[in-house]
């Protein structure tokens, strides 16, 4: 792909993704998708290999069935009240379409069937771009219409999520995958508190792509594809191999990390509403997610020589060093939790 069509395409992904932030109506909003959906099909295919058209196809059936039923379920919104605003959905079939379809595009259970293929068969370029920018343009929905939406539907979407992210990522050795079953646990923490309040889900977002950043920045710069690739980072950049580390244990949610700061808040809202058990089955669930990142720091930095390894060494000459944004997305994801306090008052 030549440098002035690779612009196109990504000032094409940002245009979708601003007009659908950005507009009131929900034809703007649902053309903003359109744009959005359209310009990262090259992206996902320019690979050329069948497990990329593959991914792609997934990806362009999902996002185009979950689009047409946001516009259906405005189309009947705007029958029934005849008003084409997206704060004034009120008709409450149109508010059952607009969740699910909502849901299909962020991933949430039991939606979220396309989410780990679709990651499995692209870059890790692309597979950043799907669990990070693409999860603007729903969430804003969310956001503008978080009044009308059913907050029982909501709960019950987020505790499935959370309990189905930390369960499928057990099993899994490639990195891709795991980091979609990640993205699915983080969304189903936002799902969960997003009825009740709605900074705390706007900060979790924030969290969860500053994390995200740093995770998948460090497996690009190492070309970490599966765990067994992690055990041998350390001799290509053993300044990488901390910092990976930290970010893994901040997505974990461990508390002297930026990463504990939404589990502990969403956690003391819910109990707040007297939702007690459903905050003790998310987080038990949270604790299945922290395994299998411990599992990747473990072989990641806890493998080193002379410790056997089924691994190939990826010796090199020179050095990966860490670029500018992995380090500065790697420190907030580190030491933001002091200034919590500080930036929710």
């Amino acid at each position: 792909m030549t440098p002035t069509i690779n612009m196109i395409i990504l000032s094409s992904l940002a245009t979708g993704t601003i007009i659908t932030m950005s507009s009131f109506h929900w034809l703007m909003a649902w053309i903003g998708l359109e744009i959005n959906t359209l310009a990262i099909i090259p992206i996902l295919s320019t690979p050329h290999h069948p497990r990329s058209t593959e991914a792609a196809m997934k990806y362009f059936l999902t996002q185009a069935a979950a689009s047409s039923m946001i516009l259906f379920s405005s189309m009947t919104n705007a029958w029934y009240l005849g008003t084409w605003d997206i704060t004034q959905l009120a008709y409450t079939p149109s508010t059952i379409m607009l969740t699910a379809a909502l849901s299909m595009k962020l991933g949430l259970a039991p939606l979220h069937y396309w989410l780990p293929e679709v990651l499995q068969g692209s870059t890790l370029s692309t597979a950043f771009i799907i669990v990070t920018w693409q999860k603007l343009a729903p969430m804003s929905l969310i956001y503008l219409t978080i009044n009308n939406l059913n907050t029982e539907t909501l709960l019950t979407l987020g505790l499935l999520s959370t309990i189905i992210g930390g369960w499928s990522g057990l099993n899994q050795t490639q990195t891709r995958k795991i980091m979609a079953y990640s993205s699915i646990a983080h969304l189903g923490w936002m799902a969960s508190i997003s009825s009740i309040m709605t900074n705390i889900m706007i900060m979790n977002l924030a969290i969860y792509l500053i994390m995200t950043t740093a995770l998948f920045f460090s497996l690009i710069l190492s070309k970490s594809k599966t765990i067994q690739d992690t055990a041998t980072t350390w001799t290509t950049s053993p300044i990488l191999v901390m910092m990976m580390m930290l970010s893994l244990l901040s997505l974990g949610g461990l508390p002297p990390l930026t990463g504990f700061a939404p589990k502990w808040l969403i956690t003391e809202e819910l109990i707040v509403q007297n939702l007690a058990p459903m905050a003790t089955v998310m987080a038990l669930s949270a604790l299945l997610s922290l395994f299998f990142y411990l599992r990747l720091t473990y072989t990641t930095t806890l493998t080193l020589s002379p410790n056997t390894t089924q691994a190939k060494f990826k010796w090199r000459l020179k050095q990966t060093m860490p670029t500018p944004i992995t380090t500065a997305s790697t420190t907030v994801t580190v030491l933001l939790l002091p200034l919590m306090p500080l930036i929710l008052s």
